[in-house]
């Protein structure tokens, strides 16, 4: 049976199962996504979302809605008439209304193995946490947070040294695969659910912008977890004295490494720094204004050595 699909998305995360839904067969009805935001040069020129730029591509219907609590917006959702909504990344709150519209409801693709890590922001709070594995789930939204039953997951190990970014790009390809064959059981009518464990509950919240300084003192796993769990973007980040100026640098990759010495403390000539206990060599990092270069070439245009301390 082919099915009639609205899809919910709106960031590249989102892009690769819109393509393979729409190259299944199925009738995508509508596509939601986020309202354009200022960009381009200067912040002129309103930027699409990457799923709205990738829905313009296919022919599918766009809507920009800001809020999906309207009533002449919830009407309009119920008129598309779809058997069922596909939910990736899409960053507005779903009304009962809206969850009920579809004939099968509203499915979601969570970057997760649920219960763990409900909420915002579960690819990075999981290398953060220094979990080693994670994993999509499609599950029933309901009206509560990640909180629905789960019909299908696939688990992906978390290396110990991939970043969010590596982390994310797996994990896309791997959701989409799996959303794919949940509508193919669905559209046969054997799409099975199962609710979620009532324990091992965590919540991802969203990043904060003031939780992505480096903290020296902590261990050498935890900052290099942290590290990791913030690359690319927002980007850790560190702050040091390099002659004019104090300098914001972000750090995209560490390594454990061995030495010791006081919180911050640079050892040696390639970037190793003391951490609360043990050591982290920063191998990428970022000048403000300045691409991403390797600790060797940093070094090269920064007055830098052993016995700095950075903050």
């Amino acid at each position: 049976m082919t099915l009639r699909i609205i899809f919910m998305g709106t960031p590249d995360f989102s892009v690769p199962l819109l393509g393979e839904i729409a190259g299944q067969g199925h009738e995508v009805v509508a596509c939601y996504t986020r309202a354009p935001k200022p960009g381009g040069r200067r912040g002129l020129d309103l930027v699409k979302s990457p799923v709205h730029q990738a829905a313009e591509r296919f022919g599918i219907p766009v809507f920009t809605p800001r809020t999906l609590r309207d009533e002449a917006i919830i009407e309009e959702f119920a008129g598309h008439r779809s058997d069922v909504a596909v939910v990736a990344a899409y960053g507005l709150i779903l009304p009962k209304p809206v969850l009920d519209a579809p004939r099968y409801g509203c499915l979601n693709l969570h970057a997760s193995l649920l219960p763990r890590w409900r909420g915002a922001a579960p690819i990075q709070r999981a290398i953060m946490a220094g979990d080693s594995e994670t994993g999509v789930m499609v599950m029933q939204m309901d009206e509560g947070l990640d909180t629905g039953p789960v019909a299908m997951a696939e688990r992906v190990a978390i290396g110990p040294d991939m970043t969010a970014g590596e982390l994310h790009d797996a994990l896309m390809h791997r959701g989409a695969d799996l959303m794919v064959r949940a509508l193919a059981a669905l559209s046969r009518d054997s799409l099975s659910f199962h609710p979620q464990s009532e324990s091992g509950v965590t919540y991802a919240e969203k990043i904060r912008k003031d939780e992505c300084r480096i903290d020296w003192q902590s261990a050498a796993a935890d900052v290099h977890n942290h590290i990791r769990g913030l690359s690319p973007f927002p980007g850790a980040y560190l702050e040091a004295d390099l002659g004019r100026k104090i300098e914001r640098i972000k750090v995209l990759r560490s390594e454990i490494a061995p030495g010791s010495g006081a919180p911050g403390e640079v050892l040696d000539g390639q970037l190793t720094v003391a951490c609360g206990s043990g050591a982290v060599r920063l191998t990428r990092v970022q000048r403000s204004g300045k691409g991403v270069v390797s600790a060797r070439d940093f070094l090269n245009g920064a007055s830098v050595s052993a016995g700095m301390r950075f903050n």
